[in-house]
């Protein structure tokens, strides 16, 4: 049985009211259409305010429960669907995380799972935000599933896929903001995409999963004027247990789709590449250090 996926590629403006009365209105059409489960992108409530180091942007966080949490609640209560949120968490003064929250069908909170890879680059100053995650790799279990959510810079690391497979999780989600260096030649910029389409679906194979990545798009200016700005690049993506793309959406534009993806193929595509009961659980040490001398 097929489980239809919708996701959600947009292009956030300042104002977070209305980003969130269009994410409101987007996720009820999805629900229209047939979508079970919707996944949103990284930080959708305003701008990627991580472009610059302000502490007045601390005001955009929120507790969870909280509320977002009511708001995307309710509507998932009224649209029978899961939702894959991402959000600001305010744990206490001056603590803070980035958080995924997984709302279940009937409205109720199915869990949440904190950033636990912190970028600090330049444009991607996340690090002056957000505390990295203390909740580990644990999926989540909704009426879809159980969901292995991961957040934007995590889906570079495999050991964070590798643990949430290990865990069961029947499909790994990445909500995410990622985008050009307008300083960057296109052909860097295309390379960059490239690998960052590539390695999840690395983890697709490696893991035998799906894999689904919702980036936001469009431009998006930096408030300090020391960058140009970020183009997000879009290129959402659903990829299959073997890597292959059901779909991948433009490089710069905002879609509203749903993908069917068979979660059951997963145990077909393990008994072909039985790479779990092959692994050299026995030879891994190193693997919980820094770097091996």
């Amino acid at each position: 049985m097929e489980t239809k996926i919708g996701i959600l590629q947009l292009h956030n403006v300042a104002d977070v009211k209305q980003n969130l009365t269009r994410l409101g209105k987007e996720i009820e059409d999805l629900a229209r259409r047939g979508a079970q489960l919707i996944v949103l992108q990284e930080l959708h409530n305003s701008l990627y305010f991580c472009q610059v180091e302000d502490v007045d942007n601390f005001d955009l966080a929120e507790p969870i429960p909280g509320p977002s949490t009511e708001f995307f609640g309710a509507l998932a209560k009224a649209c029978g669907v899961v939702i894959v949120t991402s959000l600001f968490e305010r744990r206490a003064p001056g603590l803070y995380h980035n958080t995924a929250v997984v709302i279940e069908r009937d409205g109720t909170i199915a869990g949440k799972y904190r950033k636990m890879h912190i970028p600090d680059d330049p444009a991607y100053y996340e690090k002056f935000y957000f505390t990295p995650g203390d909740l580990g790799f644990h999926p989540i279990d909704t009426s879809v599933g159980r969901l292995g959510v991961l957040v934007c810079w995590d889906q570079w690391y495999p050991e964070a896929a590798r643990l949430m497979a290990l865990r069961g999780a029947e499909i790994l989600i990445y909500p995410t903001a990622i985008g050009y260096a307008l300083s960057d030649t296109p052909e860097e910029q295309e390379r960059q995409r490239e690998a960052w389409t590539t390695v999840q679906r690395g983890h697709a194979v490696a893991n035998g999963l799906p894999v689904i990545a919702v980036n936001r798009v469009g431009f998006e200016p930096d408030p300090s004027d020391q960058t140009e700005g970020i183009q997000f690049w879009g290129s959402s993506f659903v990829a299959g247990p073997q890597g292959e793309l059901h779909y991948q959406a433009s490089t710069d534009e905002e879609e509203s789709l749903i993908i069917e993806v068979d979660l059951q193929h997963s145990e077909d595509v393990r008994r072909w590449w039985p790479f779990l009961r092959d692994r050299r659980i026995d030879e891994y040490q190193d693997i919980l250090k820094r770097f091996v001398d």
